[in-house]
């Protein structure tokens, strides 16, 4: 288990639109773009193969493209290179972190400085939620899914444990970045089940509405 002390001041960073990666949780990511390959090695040589990911404000990666103040790091768990020289990584996450200035021109990659100190419980154990009506909010899973056309392994779903279960649907679930963003941004756990029922629920909203219109 890495610790506060483990933690660089400094990590590269991926930005990467729709990417959500929590604590504890694990994200697969195909990488391909040269700038990107090569931060994969780099990291690979340090002892804790983290990298930070977070989001751009906006849909677009650019030199000059703004990002958001909170991100995530992980640590690359597994990774397998492809004949042609990509890379599939698994990231596991660690802790969020707050961007500091971020430092260009040194590798063709992204650096910035770390803020851990705003999220001291992502290094802790697992989240409960004591909040968490299993039966309504499966319920309402259900719908939401059968609206976005999605298939899962419900005996799973009903097993996992609360953080397990809340922060995969957060990660897994095609909502928009901008709401990816609020669920990494949320405190506790509850108030991400809390972001993700209204998630939800906006959406079936609007798919009833739009079925109203045709």
């Amino acid at each position: 288990m890495i610790s506060s002390a483990d933690l660089p001041e400094t990590l590269p960073i991926f930005p990467l639109p729709g990417a959500l990666l929590l604590p504890r949780g694990r994200l697969p990511l195909h990488v391909f773009e040269p700038r990107y390959l090569a931060m994969v090695d780099d990291v690979l040589k340090t002892p804790g193969r983290l990298l930070g990911m977070i989001q751009p404000i906006g849909e677009e990666c650019g030199e000059d493209t703004r990002l958001h103040s909170i991100g995530c790091a992980g640590r690359i768990t597994s990774f397998t290179e492809t004949d042609d020289g990509r890379y599939m990584i698994t990231l596991t996450g660690v802790s969020r972190f707050r961007l500091g200035q971020v430092e260009t021109g040194f590798t063709p990659y992204l650096k910035a400085q770390m803020g851990w100190d705003s999220f001291d419980r992502d290094l802790g154990k697992p989240e409960h939620d004591t909040g968490l009506n299993r039966e309504e909010f499966l319920a309402l899973l259900t719908r939401y899914f059968n609206l976005q056309e999605l298939q899962t392994d419900w005996e799973s779903l009903e097993s996992a444990e609360d953080e397990l279960l809340i922060n995969a649907l957060s990660m897994l679930c095609p909502f928009a970045p901008e709401d990816k963003q609020a669920l990494l941004e949320a405190p506790s756990l509850p108030t991400r089940r809390e972001t993700l029922v209204t998630l939800m629920e906006f959406a079936l909203r609007k798919g009833a509405g739009e079925e109203k219109v045709q």
